[in-house]
Formats: C-alpha cells, sequence, structure tokens
C-alpha cells in the first residue's frame, strides 16, 4: 500500500513539473510576440512568430521650432508672385515669357490671350521657374514693361513636409513588418488577415507618397502668374466715338421719356384728389354766393 501511494505522489509531482514547463515556455512566446506587434491593434492573428523575427523601430518624429526649423533640417519655402505690367503688345510680351521660362528651366503652366471691348487685348501667363531663379525671373518680368503692382509670398511648410516624412517612414517599417509576417503565415485566415493590413498599409503609404510628390513640385518649381494690358487710349478706356456720343444721346432721350411717364403715373392720384378737392369747393362756393329768394307779397295787402 505504501509502494502505491508512492508511486501516485510521484506520478503528480511529474505532472505538475511539466505544466510548469508549459506555462513558462507559453509565457514567454506571448512576450516576444506582444514586443513584435508593439501593442497595436494588429496583435490578435494568432501568428507563431519567432522570437528571432527581425522588426523595424518606430520612427523618431524630429520636433519643429517656432519661428524656423530645427538645426540641420533644411527649410521648406513655396514661393509665388502676382506681377499686373502695361505693354504696347500683349501677344509679344507673352511670347518673351515664354522664352524667359525655358530660358531659367522653367515652362509656361497656361496662356491665356482675350480681347476685350474697343480691340484692347490683355493676358495672363503662368509662369512655373526654379525656385533658384525666382529672384531673377521677376527682376526681368518687371523690365519687360510697365508695373502696375507686384506681389511676392513665400510659404514655409518646413513642419508639414516633416511630418508626411515621418508618416511615410512609419509605413514603410509597418509594411517591412506585415511582409515579414506573411513569410511566416501558415493558415489561410492569418494569411487573408495579414494580406489586408499590407494593402490598407500600401494604400496609405500611396497616398502619402503622392502628397509628398505634390509638395516637393510646388517647392522646386515657383509659380509667377504675369497679367498683361495694353495702355488705356486716348480719350480713356474706350475712346472717343460719335456714334457712342449719338447711342448715349437716343438712349438718355428715351430715358428721359420713361422718366416722366413713371413720374405722371406717380402724380396721378394726387391729382385726381386734388380735381375732387377743388371741384367741391367751387361747388359750396357757388351755393353760398347765390342771392336768397324774394317773399312773395301778402293777398289780403290793401290797395
Amino acid at each position: 500500500m505504501k509502494k502505491i501511494i508512492i508511486a501516485l505522489l510521484l506520478v503528480c509531482c511529474a505532472i505538475a513539473a511539466t505544466g510548469c514547463t508549459s506555462l513558462i515556455g507559453s509565457t514567454g512566446t506571448s512576450s516576444a510576440s506582444q514586443r513584435y506587434y508593439g501593442e497595436s491593434d494588429n496583435s490578435v492573428y494568432g501568428l507563431a512568430v519567432s522570437e528571432k523575427a527581425a522588426y523595424a523601430p518606430m520612427p523618431t518624429v524630429v520636433p519643429t521650432y517656432a519661428g524656423g526649423s530645427a538645426p540641420g533640417i533644411e527649410t521648406r519655402i513655396i514661393k509665388t508672385a502676382q506681377v499686373s505690367l502695361e505693354v504696347t503688345d500683349v501677344t509679344a510680351s507673352a511670347d518673351a515669357l515664354r522664352t524667359l521660362a525655358q530660358q531659367n528651366g522653367g515652362y509656361i503652366s497656361s496662356s491665356n490671350v482675350q480681347r476685350g471691348y474697343n480691340d484692347r487685348l490683355s493676358a495672363t501667363v503662368v509662369l512655373r521657374i526654379p525656385q533658384a531663379a525666382f529672384d531673377t525671373v521677376i527682376e526681368s518680368v518687371k523690365a519687360s514693361g510697365t508695373v502696375k503692382s507686384v506681389s511676392v509670398q513665400g510659404e514655409d511648410v518646413t513642419e508639414q513636409y516633416i511630418d508626411l516624412t515621418a508618416q511615410k517612414t512609419s509605413y514603410q517599417n509597418q509594411l517591412a513588418q506585415y511582409n515579414t509576417i506573411m513569410k511566416q503565415a501558415v493558415k489561410v485566415e492569418d494569411v487573408i488577415a495579414v494580406q489586408a493590413q499590407i494593402d490598407r498599409v500600401q494604400t496609405e503609404l500611396d497616398r502619402l507618397e503622392g502628397r509628398l510628390r505634390y509638395l516637393n513640385s510646388r517647392i522646386d518649381l515657383s509659380t509667377v502668374t504675369v497679367s498683361l494690358q495694353e495702355p488705356e487710349p486716348v480719350g480713356g478706356d474706350t475712346g472717343h466715338s460719335f456714334i457712342t456720343a449719338i447711342n448715349e444721346g437716343i438712349a438718355g432721350f428715351f430715358g428721359m421719356i420713361d422718366a416722366l411717364i413713371i413720374l405722371l403715373f406717380t402724380l396721378l392720384p394726387l391729382a385726381i384728389i386734388g380735381g375732387i378737392v377743388y371741384a367741391v369747393w367751387r361747388w359750396r362756393k357757388g351755393k353760398a354766393g347765390k342771392p336768397p329768394a324774394a317773399a312773395p307779397a301778402e293777398s289780403g295787402e290793401a290797395k
């Protein structure tokens, strides 16, 4: 009997030792998986990831400073300008601006020439030029005509650029992590879940890269909008014209007639009321001025 009890105790101790070993191994695996996923919402796939699986660290976002960027960070400025010129030949000036842009490594983004009243031409030309040639091009544009107005702006997008770059790095690291997990996934449901996350991260990465390309385009190529207009003709914006004077005289004549008609119908109710009052006054005045009728003679008066 004692031997049976001792055998049972030995079996129980062996089972307990085996359970502790399994518990320790399970705890180690869970810790490794949590470190790999980094406390994100993507830690519920149940994938058996080895502790040796490499993972990329999260990027360090560089802080920005008020009034400028941190030391060693390139400042990103978007430069734009609007110039209004008066020129004798709008078409020739627009062609000269095209040549100017090409000589400085840029191009014409858009050009619009239109003819207004009295055959007066005007145009709007938009130049895209490298930022290094911005000041040179502005001076050349101002020298090509009579300057009416000049406006230059600079937009600092350094903070936005750093933020987008940090987000791009973060998504690239996430994509590398998911690709590593995909290589180790065995179950079909795990492959589908990881592929969904890869597609999501890739979409966000493509969106960020598109925004960065657009931002780089605006930074690298400054925008200069030039408005061209011919001088005003002698005698004002439309010049002198006898036909215009005659037309304005005829329009004034009919305008006077219209005003008289409006005045007539406006005063008509007052005229009617005044006529009625005048008629009543005349009637009462006539009645008051009529002499009284003579009294008839008595029939019984002695003769």
